[in-house]
This record gives C-alpha cells, structure tokens and sequence, in this order.
C-alpha cells in the first residue's frame, strides 16, 4: 500500500514541524506483518523502541526522549511531558527517529511484536486525532504526536479495564497502529451504538462516546465467563475492533498451562477451579 498524496518538499517541514513528513509506505505479510517505509531525503519517521527490522545505510537512527514529534512546546519540560505521557500508557520513555540523510529514496522496515494486523491512519482524514489501545503505536511519520486519553465517567475508569487508558495519535499525517487477529472497521451514525468487548476495541475516531453498559443478568455475569461490562460506543464515527487482543491471547496460554503446565477447561467463568476437579487437573 502506498501513500497516495503529493510529496512535499523536506524544507516545508523543516519551516513548519507540525506537518507531518509525507511517507510512502508498504504493509507486507499476512498474519505477521512487517512495515515497510521509504523516505526521501530529509524524512523521518517515528518508531517504537525495539520496532525495527531493517534500514538502509544512508537512514540515520536517533534514540530520543518523548514523541519526537518536533512541536513547537519543545525544550525540557515539553519532552519529559511526552515522555511522561508514553509511560502512562505502558510504552518506553523513549522513540527512535529514523531520518533519511543521503541522495534518492531509502526504506526502513518496522515489525509489528504480535499475530494481526498493523493498519495505516492518515489522520487528516480523520480529524487529525485517534484513540487506540495503550499498546497499539507502532510507527509514524514525523510530526504525530503521541499522548495520553483518559476516561472522564467515574465508572469507566473504574471497570473499563482496558479501555480505561488509551493513547492519543495527533497531527496530520500517517500513523500505524498494531491491531491483534482480524481487523473490522465500523462506521456509526449519529446516536447509533455498538457493543464491544473492552480489549477488542482497538480504536476510535474522538467524535465517538465511549461508555460502559453491563453484560447482562447476573447468571450472564458469573458463569458467561465475557466480564462484568462492555463498551458501549455511540456515534458518529468510525470504530477499529480486534478480533484477538494481546491480553486474551496471553490469558488464554496462560489458563492452558496452568500452574503445573495443566491445561485449565474452566477457563473464563466462576467454576474454573470446579472444572480442575471435574476435569482430574487437581
């Protein structure tokens, strides 16, 4: 896939540090992508620590503290505020830069840590903003900023689990997010509202209501094994959902090997010791 607008020249970036460097990228693979960006000269693109695959030569790799997205609250505070942003939402202090320091075209490839897919945002298209998980930021070009989106309902902070804290991608230009499993994107009219399970809500357009509605009755509750609440989201906007989370993979190894490397069939309900017993696991 590739970035269909204009290239821009790298010195209209250099006048202005909140447009985003205009990247053209390719997504390859199926289950287990890697993303593949070629900068001209003077581009840079933002990663994740540890991201990386491959670079050409002539890309030079700067570790920096926060964002890196160059705006212009810059100095001390602005980055340690990033940096602090980043590390509310589970991720390092610290972003790679990788800007592209000699003649023609040059390629840096970045690997997404988990089955799934890794999902291209231009967030011009979208309001310049997007919420996603707190683990979802991958890579993006220069100039996107990355912060911190908190849950202001009482009860959502409380019992929202996953959805509680969420990163927010800001600017005007590409941004990838790391999805697990299979992606679907679902686009919610005004007042239209969609159930979702907490951590199978990937993203979300800002325009979007995130709220909390409960399971069902309370044999759904205890022995449904889905958890007390689910996402109720209202639009209008637009809804990326994940089909398999990181955390309900890693639950579900977890539970299979149990605490002797047992396999627990009981997994996900109240009756996940009962069904050990039954089961001949104890």
């Amino acid at each position: 896939m590739r970035s269909q607008a204009m290239p821009t020249s790298p010195w209209e970036h250099m006048r202005n540090p909140q447009v985003a460097d205009d990247i053209d990228f390719e997504i390859k693979g199926q289950e287990l992508q890697f993303l593949e960006i070629e900068l001209d000269p003077g581009e840079s693109a933002v990663a994740e620590a540890g991201a990386l695959v491959w670079k050409d030569a002539s890309i030079d790799m700067t570790t920096v503290f926060g964002d890196g997205s160059g705006g212009s609250d810059g100095g001390f505070m602005g980055k340690l505020l990033g940096a602090g942003k980043r590390l509310v939402t589970g991720e390092s202090l610290f972003t790679t830069v990788f800007t592209h320091q000699g003649r023609g075209k040059a390629r840096v490839a970045f690997a997404s840590p988990t089955p799934g897919s890794i999902l291209p945002i231009k967030l011009s298209d979208h309001g310049g903003t997007l919420i996603c998980q707190k683990d979802s930021f991958l890579a993006a070009a220069r100039g996107v900023s990355i912060g911190i989106a908190f849950q202001r309902r009482v009860m959502t902070g409380l019992f929202g689990g996953e959805g509680f804290v969420m990163q927010k991608l800001a600017g005007d230009g590409w941004v990838f997010v790391q999805m697990g499993g299979t992606v679907v994107e679902r686009d919610l009219g005004p007042g239209e509202q969609l159930h979702v399970d907490t951590g199978c809500l990937a993203a979300y357009t800002p325009g979007i209501d995130f709220d909390l509605v409960t399971a069902g009755g309370v044999r759904s509750v205890l022995f449904g094994g889905e958890g007390l609440f689910f996402a109720r989201l209202t639009g209008p906007g637009k809804v990326w959902i994940q089909s398999l989370p990181f955390s309900r993979l890693a639950g579900r190894m977890l539970a299979a090997a149990g605490s002797r490397g047992g396999q627990n069939r009981g997994e996900g309900s109240v009756l996940g010791g009962l069904g050990d017993f039954i089961g001949g696991n104890d």
